[in-house]
């Protein structure tokens, strides 16, 4: 297995120069689809119709370099080999609208770029995830595009996450890999613990999504609460990943 970049930054900046019509629907469809009904270019995560902050975002990723970044770190995740299927797959940024019109929800959107990769994957394809709310940085195209990838190294290697248990798994090897500096809080982690392994087997899409977003994320959705703090799924990855 091996990973390429996939440009498509200049290709979205050229996208959203032209007028929020019809003519900019179809030309995205074209670049998504090409002439059939399969993916040919990974930009899902894109909102076709989005307004002039997504091209003021786009260009502030063209001006970070952002592409070049992503192209470093994957010479860099290349020099080890995962498996001798010799599959390429190629990473692509995709920045996503949660502000604008049409927006799409910050937290369902997120949980399917992590955990429900499957469908991209057989297409060959990885698609670091950003936001129009969010203050992008080198630092964080580099962390982000190396998440993402071991994401997908973890569903091709590893196992597709279904259940919890599954779900949490790829976020430990994800968080072993990006090697981030080792959790400081001071949350206690006894109660999610205890969850966790009273929940581990659940397949339960309302339980699972708790588990990582917490209770105000569930609320807005009118999803089932189980008394989870706000992330609190993915900070225990985190702190399990560099404390055990």
């Amino acid at each position: 297995m091996k990973f390429q970049l996939t440009p498509v930054l200049e290709q979205m900046a050229s996208l959203y120069k032209l007028p929020r019509d019809r003519t900019r629907f179809d030309t995205y469809l074209s670049m998504l689809q090409g002439d059939g009904k399969d993916m040919i270019l990974p930009i899902a995560g894109y909102n076709p119709m989005g307004k002039e902050d997504v091209l003021d975002k786009i260009n502030e990723l063209i001006a970070l370099g952002a592409e070049e970044l992503v192209q470093d770190e994957i010479a860099r995740i290349n020099e080890k080999k995962y498996d001798s299927k010799g599959q390429t797959i190629g990473v692509a940024i995709n920045l996503v609208d949660n502000l604008g019109g049409a927006w799409s929800n910050l937290y369902t959107t997120d949980y399917t770029s992590k955990f429900r990769i499957t469908t991209l994957i057989k297409r060959n394809f990885c698609t670091p995830y950003f936001w129009i709310s969010e203050p992008i940085t080198e630092a964080l195209i580099i962390q982000r595009t190396r998440e993402y990838i071991f994401r997908t190294i973890f569903c091709i290697t590893q196992r597709k996450p279904q259940s919890l248990k599954d779900c949490f798994d790829q976020e430990v090897f994800v968080q072993q890999n990006v090697k981030p500096e080792e959790y400081n809080g001071k949350q206690d982690f006894g109660e999610i613990e205890s969850f966790y392994l009273n929940h581990q087997a659940s397949e339960d899409y309302n339980l699972i999504f708790n588990f990582f977003y917490g209770d105000n994320a569930s609320a807005s959705l009118g999803y089932t609460a189980y008394g989870r703090k706000n992330l609190e799924g993915f900070d225990y990855a985190r702190y399990f990943a560099t404390s055990k």
